[in-house]
C-alpha cells in the first residue's frame, strides 16, 4: 500500500492483523496509529513505512524461518518493523536495549538471528554473521512507494520467539506459530473496543505483554502510544518536564503494580487492562468503577493471553476469567485427571495457539508441551504450573505457582536463573533467592568461600546486572552463615524473605530530622528494607521505577506537598528528599501580615 489508501482487497485474503491495518488505513488514514518519544506515523504512514522496511528485510534475504532481531527500543518503527517481518512470514526475534549486552548476544545466537533491524549496534555487542538493517537507511526507503505484499506462511511456521526466563541460568525461547498469533488476533478482535485515540503501551519491547498492547490497539483501530515507564525513562520525562504518562489516553494496558503506581494518569481512560500479575481485589474494583477492566491472564507459550475476566460481561474482574475463543483450559490432578470445581488443581491449556516449543531445547519442550488427551489428533495442551480453582460459574481463580517461578513487576523470573548466575563467582558457595515482600523485587541470601572479601555482595549484585534484566537483579543481597532449608533439604525461601527483610544490623538513626525519619518511614515500606541513614541513597538500595513512583504518591499524600519526580531522580539520598519537602512547607506557608494580630487586638 502506499500511504494513502488503496483499493480494499477481499479481508479473507489477508491473515488477520493485515486485514486490520488495511481497514483502518482505509477507514481512518489519518488517524494515529503509532505515538512515540521520535515521532508519530498515522495508520496510512504506518502501512508505507511497514512496505519500506519489509523491502529491506527482503533484500536482506529475510523469509519464512529466517530469525530476524528487532533491537529498536520504543521507537515509532519498532510497530512497522514487527509487521514488516509478519508481512514476510519470517520470524521476529523482540529485543530491549536496555538489557545486558551479554544477554542480547545470548539471544541472538542461541535464535540463530541473521538480520538485525537497528539503528546502532549497542557497544560490545557481537553481531559476526549477522546482517545489520537501519529502519531510517537507504534500503528502508526504497520501497515506500511501493504496496504492501503479505505472504502467507505455512501454520506451522514460526512468528515469534520471546525469550523468558529459565532455570538452567540462560533464558529460553518460546517459539510461537503464526496459527497461533492468527488465532490469538481473531480472538482480541472480538474485545469490540472503539477505534479512534490512544492506548499505552509501557511493557518491555522483548516481553510479549509489548505485542498484547500493540495487538490490541492497532486491531481496534486506536493508536499505540509507547511509554517508557523504566527509571531511565522517567528521567528523560523529569528532564523535559513532562508527566510520564501522556494525558487523553483512552485505553490502557498495565501490570497490577504499574497500575497501582500510575494509575492516577489514567482518570479518562475509558477501558483498563491489567495483566502479567495477580490482580489484587481492592485494586480491580477501584479501577472498574466507572470503566470497563479486563484481567488477562496467559504464559508466554500459548501465544500471549490465554484467559480474560472482563467487567463488561459481569465477571469478577479479581479472578483471570475464561478462556478466549478457541482457547482450551484443563484444571488436572498429578494424574491429569480434571478435578471438582472448588478443588485445586494444575492448570494446562490447549487449541491451536499453543506455541510450538521452546528453540533449541527439546527435552523441556517434552516436559511441559504434552499430548492433548481431551483432543487427541496430535493436538497438544501446554503445562502452566499455575494452580487454579474452576469456580462453580465456570470462572478461574489463580492460587500460585508449583514450582519456584515468581513474577516481578509483571516479568517472569525463575530463581534458579538467579542463583545459578550469583554462583557462577568462585567466591560463592552456595546462593538462594526469594521474592521480597509484595513481589516488587528479589532478595538473595549468599553462603561465602574461605577467604572471600567483604566486598561480595557487592560483586554479586554487579555480576547479575551484567547478564540479568532489570527486574532479576536482586536488590537486597545478604552474606549469610547458611541457608535455611526446609524437611525437603529444598531452600525455605519463606524463611529467606523474612531474614532478608531484618536489618542487617542496628543503624544509629538518632541524627536524623523528623522530616528525614519520614522519609526514612517511606521509602523503608516501599523498598522493604531498613533504611540505614539521611546519606542514604534511593537506587543503591535497590529502588526501581515502580519504587519512586510510589515513594512520590506516598510522600504527597502524607505530607500534602506537591515533590514531584524529578525531584527524586536527580537528588535521591534522604537527606536531599527531605530537604525538598521542607522548601515546598516553606513555599506553601501564609506570610505573617500582621493582619492576624491587628485583627485579635
Amino acid at each position: 500500500m502506499s500511504a494513502h489508501p488503496a483499493p480494499a482487497r477481499p479481508a479473507t485474503a489477508l491473515p488477520p492483523v493485515f486485514a486490520a491495518l488495511e481497514r483502518w488505513t482505509r477507514e481512518r488514514p489519518d488517524d494515529p496509529a503509532v505515538s512515540a518519544g521520535d515521532g508519530t506515523l498515522s495508520h496510512a504512514g504506518l502501512t508505507a513505512r511497514t512496505a519500506a522496511i519489509a523491502a529491506g528485510l527482503s533484500a536482506a534475504g529475510a523469509g519464512p524461518e529466517t530469525a530476524v532481531g528487532l533491537l529498536l527500543g520504543r521507537s515509532r518503527d519498532s510497530v512497522p518493523a514487527l509487521l514488516a517481518v509478519w508481512s514476510l512470514g519470517a520470524a521476529a526475534v523482540p529485543l530491549d536495549p536496555g538489557h545486558p549486552v551479554e544477554r542480547l548476544s545470548s539471544v541472538l545466537g542461541d535464535a540463530g538471528v541473521s538480520v538485525l533491524v537497528t539503528p546502532e549496534v549497542p557497544a560490545g555487542l557481537d553481531v559476526t554473521g549477522v546482517r545489520t538493517l537501519d529502519p531510517a537507511g537507504p534500503d528502508c526507503r526504497a520501497g515506500a512507494a511501493h504496496p504492501l505484499d503479505v505472504a502467507t506462511p505455512g501454520p506451522d511456521t514460526c512468528a515469534y520467539v520471546i525469550y523468558t526466563s529459565g532455570t538452567t541460568g540462560r533464558p529460553k525461547g518460546v517459539e510461537v506459530t503464526y496459527r497461533g498469533l492468527d488465532t490469538f488476533v481473531r480472538a482480541l478482535a472480538g474485545l469490540g473496543l472503539p477505534p479512534g485515540g490512544l492506548g499505552l503501551n509501557a511493557v518491555s519491547p522483548a516481553f510479549d505483554g509489548w505485542l498484547w498492547c500493540t495487538l490490541l490497539y492497532l486491531v481496534h483501530g486506536q493508536g499505540v502510544a509507547l511509554v517508557d515507564l523504566s527509571l531511565d525513562g522517567l528521567r528523560r520525562a523529569a528532564d523535559a518536564g513532562r508527566e510520564p504518562v501522556p494525558a487523553g489516553l483512552r485505553t490502557a494496558s498495565l501490570t497490577p503494580s504499574l497500575l497501582a503506581a500510575h494509575g492516577g494518569a489514567l482518570a479518562g481512560a475509558e477501558t483498563v487492562v491489567v495483566a502479567g500479575e495477580q490482580c489484587p481485589a481492592a485494586l480491580a474494583e477501584r479501577f472498574s468503577r466507572g470503566r470497563r477492566l479486563l484481567n488477562v491472564y496467559g504464559p508466554t507459550e500459548v501465544t500471549i493471553a490465554a484467559t480474560w475476566a472482563d467487567s463488561e460481561r459481569g465477571d469478577d474482574v479479581s479472578a483471570i476469567g475464561r478462556p478466549l475463543p478457541d482457547y482450551r483450559a484443563y484444571v488436572l490432578d498429578d494424574e491429569l485427571v480434571p478435578v471438582a470445581e472448588g478443588t485445586e488443581g494444575e492448570l494446562y491449556l490447549g487449541g491451536p495457539a499453543v506455541a510450538r516449543g521452546y528453540r533449541n531445547r527439546p527435552g523441556l519442550t517434552a516436559a511441559r508441551f504434552l499430548p492433548d488427551p481431551f483432543q487427541g489428533g496430535g493436538a497438544r495442551m501446554y503445562r502452566t504450573g499455575d494452580v487454579v480453582v474452576r469456580r462453580p460459574g465456570g470462572e478461574l481463580e489463580y492460587r500460585g505457582r508449583r514450582d519456584d517461578q515468581v513474577k516481578v513487576r509483571g516479568h517472569r523470573i525463575e530463581l534458579g536463573e538467579v542463583e545459578r548466575v550469583a554462583a557462577e563467582l568462585p567466591e560463592v558457595v552456595a546462593a538462594a533467592a526469594c521474592l521480597l515482600g509484595s513481589g516488587g523485587t528479589l532478595g538473595l541470601a549468599l553462603v561465602a568461600a574461605p577467604g572471600a572479601g567483604e566486598g561480595l555482595a557487592d560483586s554479586v549484585t554487579g555480576h547479575c546486572a551484567k547478564l540479568l534484566p532489570e527486574a532479576a537483579v536482586p536488590t537486597t543481597v545478604r552474606v549469610v552463615d547458611r541457608i535455611p532449608t526446609l524437611t525437603t533439604g529444598k531452600a525455605d525461601r519463606d524463611e529467606l524473605a523474612r531474614l532478608l527483610a531484618a536489618p542487617a544490623r542496628e543503624e544509629a538513626r538518632s541524627t536524623a530530622t523528623a522530616r528525614e525519619r519520614d522519609v526514612m518511614a517511606v521509602w523503608a515500606e516501599a523498598l522493604e528494607r531498613e533504611i540505614p541513614g539521611p546519606d542514604a541513597d534511593f537506587f543503591e538500595l535497590g529502588g526501581h521505577s515502580l519504587a519512586a513512583a510510589r515513594v512520590v504518591a506516598d510522600l504527597r499524600r502524607t505530607t500534602g506537598l506537591r515533590l514531584t519526580l524529578g525531584s527524586l531522580l536527580s537528588r535521591p539520598t534522604v537527606a536531599d528528599v527531605a530537604a525538598e519537602l521542607d522548601r515546598l512547607a516553606a513555599e506553601s506557608a501564609v506570610p505573617d501580615t500582621g493582619l492576624r494580630t491587628a485583627e485579635g487586638a
